[in-house]
This record gives C-alpha cells, sequence and structure tokens, in this order.
C-alpha cells in the first residue's frame, strides 16, 4: 500500500535521533518517536519500513507509526518528537438558560411525596422538561455550590406562587438590560445595600509564630453597625461603595446624586439596577433635594428592579458577596476601619478592572419557564 507521508531524513537528522536513542536520560517517549522515525525513515540511509514492521519492532501500534509520519511530515522532526497536545474543549452541560431554569426548578415544589429537592431528582427533572438530554447529579451540584444553593434548605430564592408572572417579568427585564452592547453614553450601574456588625477585640490578639497559629479571644465587643451602599458598573470594571450610619432615603439620594453629577458627568442616561425598596424611588430624590435638582437627575436616570426574592439578579449583590469573603470575614471595630478597609479593596479592584462574567440569558427563557411555571 502506498504510503501518503513519507519520512525522509537527512544524515544530519539520523545522527541527531540515534545520538537521542542512545541517551540514557532522554524521556522514554521521546526515543520511542525516534526509533519509530528511523525505521520509517525512506531516507538514502534509512531501512523504510512498513509500519506494521516498524511498530512489532518497536512495540507500537501500527496506527501510532501512522500517526508520527504524518506529523513529522506536516509539523517538522521537532514537533514528531514531543507528545501531541490534546485540544479537548470541555463542553458545559448547562448553558446559562440551563443553569436558569435549574435555579428556578430548586425555589419550586418538590415532586410528591418528596420533602425536598435532591441532586437526584433535579438532575431527573431536568431530562424530562428537555433542558438538557442527559445530566448527572455530580454536575447539578457543580452548579448549585457555584450558585451558592444547597439543596437540603428550602428558604432559598423562592418565587411565591401567586407571584410567577411578576417574577419572570422583572427577571427578563433585568436579564435584556444586561444584553446590552457596552456603551459610556449609557451605562448600566448595579446598586445593592448591606450591613456589617462592627466588632471591638477585648483582648489582644497573639500574633501567630512559628508552629503555632494566630490566637485571639473568643469574647467581643458589639460596637454599631456600619451600613454600605454600592454602585457597581459590572461591564466597565468600576465600583464605589459607601460607609454611612443608616440606609435612609437621604443616604440613597445622596449617592444616586453623586453617582450623576461625579462618576458619570458625561453620561447621557444611567441605567440603574437595584431591588424595589421604598427608598429606592424619585420621591427619595425630591426628599432630599429642590424640585428642580431632582428632576435634573431623574432625567439623567432609567430605574430597573429586580423582582422580589431575586435579588441575586442584581450583579452588585454578588459583588458584595465576594467583598465579604475577601475583606469583611474578621473583626473590624467601628466604622472608619470597616470604611478604609473597604476603600482598599474597591481601589485595588477598580485598578484591575474586575468584571462580572454573567451567563443567565433570555434565549427560548419564556418556553422553558411555561413549562416549569404553567400557571404563567
Amino acid at each position: 500500500m502506498k504510503k501518503k507521508y513519507i519520512v525522509r531524513l537527512t544524515a544530519e537528522e539520523r545522527q541527531s535521533l540515534e545520538a537521542l536513542v542512545r541517551k540514557g536520560k532522554t524521556a522514554a517517549y521521546r526515543r520511542t518517536h525516534a526509533q519509530i522515525l528511523l525505521w520509517a525513515d525512506e531516507g538514502d540511509q534509512g531501512p523504510g519500513l512498513l509500519d506494521s514492521e516498524v511498530a512489532e519492532t518497536v512495540g507500537v501500534n501500527a496506527r501510532t507509526v501512522s500517526r508520527l509520519r504524518q506529523r513529522c511530515v506536516e509539523e517538522g522532526l521537532d514537533a514528531a518528537l514531543e507528545r501531541k497536545r490534546r485540544m479537548r474543549e470541555k463542553r458545559r452541560v448547562l448553558d446559562g438558560d440551563g443553569e436558569a431554569q435549574l435555579v428556578a426548578l430548586m425555589c419550586s415544589e418538590p415532586p410528591p411525596g418528596q420533602s425536598r429537592w435532591t441532586l437526584h431528582l433535579l438532575s431527573d427533572r431536568l431530562v424530562e422538561l428537555g433542558v438538557v438530554e442527559s445530566i448527572s447529579h455530580e454536575s447539578v451540584r457543580r452548579v448549585l455550590k457555584k450558585n451558592a444553593f444547597k439543596p437540603w434548605r428550602k428558604a432559598m430564592w423562592c418565587i411565591p406562587p401567586k407571584q410567577n408572572a411578576a417574577f419572570v417579568c422583572a427577571m427578563e427585564r433585568v436579564l435584556e438590560v444586561y444584553k446590552r452592547p457596552f456603551d459610556p453614553d449609557y451605562p448600566v450601574v448595579c446598586m445593592d445595600e448591606t450591613s456589617v456588625q462592627c466588632v471591638r477585640e477585648v483582648r489582644p490578639r497573639v500574633p501567630g509564630k512559628p508552629g503555632q497559629i494566630e490566637r485571639y479571644d473568643v469574647e467581643y465587643e458589639r460596637n454599631g453597625v456600619a451600613h454600605l451602599i454600592q454602585f457597581y458598573a459590572p461591564f466597565r470594571g468600576w465600583r464605589r461603595i459607601e460607609v454611612a450610619d443608616n440606609h435612609a432615603a437621604p443616604q440613597w439620594a445622596e449617592g444616586v446624586r453623586a453617582l450623576v453629577e461625579k462618576d458619570f458627568p458625561d453620561a447621557r442616561r444611567i441605567t440603574l439596577v437595584m431591588d424595589n425598596l421604598s427608598t429606592h424611588t424619585g420621591a427619595s430624590l425630591y426628599k432630599a433635594f429642590e424640585p428642580q435638582v431632582a428632576r435634573a437627575l431623574l432625567d439623567k436616570l432609567e430605574f430597573v428592579y429586580t423582582p422580589k426574592h431575586g435579588s441575586w439578579l442584581n450583579m452588585a449583590e454578588c459583588e458584595f458577596s465576594v467583598l465579604s469573603r475577601q475583606c469583611l470575614d474578621r473583626r473590624l471595630p467601628d466604622r472608619e476601619t470597616v470604611r478604609r478597609e473597604v476603600e482598599a479593596w474597591a481601589a485595588a479592584r477598580n485598578q484591575a478592572a474586575v468584571t462580572v462574567d454573567w451567563r443567565f440569558t433570555t434565549e427560548d427563557a419564556r418556553i422553558k419557564l411555561k413549562q416549569l411555571y404553567p400557571t404563567i
């Protein structure tokens, strides 16, 4: 049978391969590849054996000999001596929409006779609904872990049956905002609020040393609460976090005014994604400022509210989660310390322009949600 890829080595190449075979510290696979090429060589000095003969002599499969000849001809001698890297692309079992359906399914009522959803029940249900052709319970576990879900907990992102339509309506509105192409004239900013308990040490810590970890006393002293309000532009990698002593409407209004006049003064309109709280309205601006100032601010703002029990759709909440793990997971004695540490954390994140890899989309969402919630 005529070979398609013929190896013809020069005298210098044969000498190099023979020296490689004789080396004692050469990797076994390189020595094997060199031996195959020497036996398959059809040049003036080569034996030009058949693939089956080379395979029997070296102790490999004939297909291995054929593939190595092809690599030598197409990529060169050096490439043929090395192992071929496997270019395997790992396919996600669940895309963004699939993950959204898993989250929604997790929040629904479990099947009759079951007190709660389990990983196996969830994987079977996803297949029944046609979300995926097949999925293991381990894949479901990884998705739930990534979204901070625990199947044995009941009160997580639940959707009241009578509010399914309102939830889906608000959810699709938020997701459509996230799909808009980036435009500096029309930035998307997510806003969220949280609180931090200030805790003061009653005894000095004992620093760590070789053979002994750092120690701190079990007792502590409460020292008030620090209220955080965050404005986060996820597609720009920018955030501003204010630390205050309350979450009142004037505090929110001042933050919004700084967002419009200082943070994005040249923007034509700012889309502000936030929770639907009583203070997050235009009325709060009128309470805090003169009517002409409030109206000027509202003219540059577009309010988009996350649905009830759907605060996870707010990217600022994702950022607060990172802040809690990286910065606030310790005892901070007072609001000034919280402010200093939070500002340092935000400055580092802004310098690195850290963004969010948001994967939830609205493609086919209506069809899939109809399967999950027939009452919609």
